[in-house]
């Protein structure tokens, strides 16, 4: 039994300092060489700090743009999703509220028509990004409320789309906070 006793508490303080200690001193080296510092990137508005870029924030006004749902309001102090399956009652009767308050604020769209991100939460419950056809059919009820016409949000879009990294990995996304930002900049 001393024989095995010894060795593993040498190999238990070991990992201890390396698992405890030089990886997340290491991590937050790296960290610091990224985007924000390893604090986020600030997303300024007119001087000021509105968000960031990777936390979602909810717009209920009809005038902005929505993110996708999220099942922790939002919260970034306790990121998470719903955890229930797709067949589950609770979260199919979630997702069809979703979808009557959608249809309600967007009564020209048909339910056919509306991206599967705006009726379900993301599994972080902050993912700030949409697709363009999230953003899109969107459209209508935005130009209504502001009296603008779609064609411009159209082309505004288009200009806040970013494509996939280096052109093949991922999705072309948008950033929720930044288009409704520059949507409020429209003159």
């Amino acid at each position: 039994m001393k024989k095995y006793l010894w060795p593993s508490i040498k190999l238990t303080l070991i990992l201890i300092v390396v698992l405890g200690g030089l990886y997340p001193l290491f991590l937050s080296a790296v960290a610091k060489l990224a985007n924000g510092k390893g604090d986020g990137v600030k997303v300024m508005h007119n001087g000021r700090v509105v968000g960031y870029e990777n936390i979602a924030q909810n717009f209920s006004d009809d005038k902005y743009f929505q993110p996708r749902p999220s099942t922790v309001n939002y919260n970034a102090a306790g990121s998470g999703g719903s955890n229930k399956s797709a067949g589950n009652p609770d979260y199919l009767k979630t997702v069809q509220e979703r979808i009557d308050t959608f249809m309600v604020h967007n009564p020209d769209v048909k339910k056919s028509e509306i991206p599967v991100e705006l009726i379900t939460a993301s599994a972080s419950g902050l993912d700030p990004h949409l697709s363009p056809s999230g953003a899109l059919v969107q459209v209508s009820r935005i130009a209504k409320a502001r009296g603008i016409s779609p064609e411009k949000l159209k082309e505004l879009i288009k200009n806040n789309t970013q494509g996939p990294v280096l052109g093949l990995f991922g999705v072309s996304t948008i950033n929720v906070l930044k288009l409704n930002i520059a949507l409020d900049d429209m003159k």
